[in-house]
């Protein structure tokens, strides 16, 4: 799998201060890369040199494997962006506004229009004028705008902040759909977490403009995962009766006659009752794992200690 952007090294300081640190992010063709972070942590501010909007102060980037200046403004023909505010045009319909962005662009045809209004589902919506739609309206639109040209690179600064639950769900399945069916990638940042975990298979954690960690969603799932923490006298004995009485396998035994199960995870109650019925002798039982938002703020707060 090739990367479409690799940045080395990214640094950005404004009044002396570093807005990002030696940032050095991978994002591979076919991702949907979510760069979570705080507000304030540097993710904008990152966006803007990927897409040309700022310069770094030291260090490079690398965009579909091409590291020369030439190559590389040659390159952000291929990405389609939506970096901070979209800048619409509120009195227009939705058509003009298209229409305007496509000459901007230096797009021929006009028939690429009603094709992606169709695709963000507002083509039956063309003459209406943009101040009439409803904020997911208007993300949808500048998702189309974006699109224009069909760009291979999707990236979008904050494209759900502020929407009302449905409104995330529509743009989330448009990001899948523009996924999977055109192959685009895309770079996706929020400050939250959970938006990001029904869209993103790959994240990026920012924060105080260092690049903590890179993870994929499995990994992420596996640090997150649930489970029943229970230690007891026979941990053998115990995984017999998990077997026998319970009709589970989904459980790791560790050393010191410790249990993780990943079943019952709401009813700890009715294992300790089967186990003690048994014979077993349950010194400790309790549900463990992190939620999303407990995993991030453990990455973030690990800085703040540090």
């Amino acid at each position: 799998m090739d990367c479409v952007l690799k940045t080395n090294k990214v640094t950005k300081k404004y009044k002396g201060a570093a807005v990002l640190d030696n940032i050095n992010m991978t994002i591979k063709r076919g991702q949907i890369y979510g760069l979570i972070g705080l507000n304030g942590a540097g993710k904008s501010t990152l966006l803007r040199i990927i897409t040309g909007l700022s310069i770094p102060n030291s260090g490079s980037i690398e965009l579909f494997g091409e590291h020369e200046k030439d190559k590389i403004e040659s390159g952000r023909n291929r990405i389609g962006s939506i970096v901070e505010t979209p800048a619409l045009y509120e009195n227009k319909t939705l058509y003009e506004n298209m229409h305007v962005n496509r000459i901007q662009k230096g797009i021929p045809g006009k028939q690429c229009i009603e094709k992606l209004l169709n695709t963000v589902g507002l083509v039956e919506s063309r003459d209406k004028k943009v101040k009439t739609l409803s904020l997911g309206g208007k993300q949808r639109l500048a998702i189309a705008m974006a699109l224009l040209g069909e760009p291979e690179f999707l990236i979008l600064d904050e494209p759900i902040n502020g929407l009302d639950p449905i409104k995330i769900i529509e743009v989330r399945e448009l990001l899948i759909k523009l996924n999977k069916e055109f192959g685009i990638t895309v770079l996706i940042s929020s400050h939250i977490l959970g938006e990001l975990y029904h869209i993103a298979n790959h994240y990026g954690i920012i924060h105080k403009g260092k690049l903590l960690e890179e993870i994929t969603a499995d990994e992420l799932n596996d640090r997150c995962k649930k489970f029943i923490h229970i230690k007891v006298d026979n941990a053998a004995r115990a995984a017999v009766i998990l077997n026998e009485k319970l009709n589970t396998s989904n459980y790791n035994i560790l050393p010191d006659n410790i249990i993780n199960l990943y079943d019952y995870i709401e009813q700890s109650g009715k294992v300790t009752e089967i186990l003690v019925k048994e014979g077993i002798t349950v010194e400790q039982i309790m549900p463990m794992g992190e939620d999303l938002e407990g995993y991030f703020a453990k990455v973030i707060g690990g800085t703040e200690n540090a």
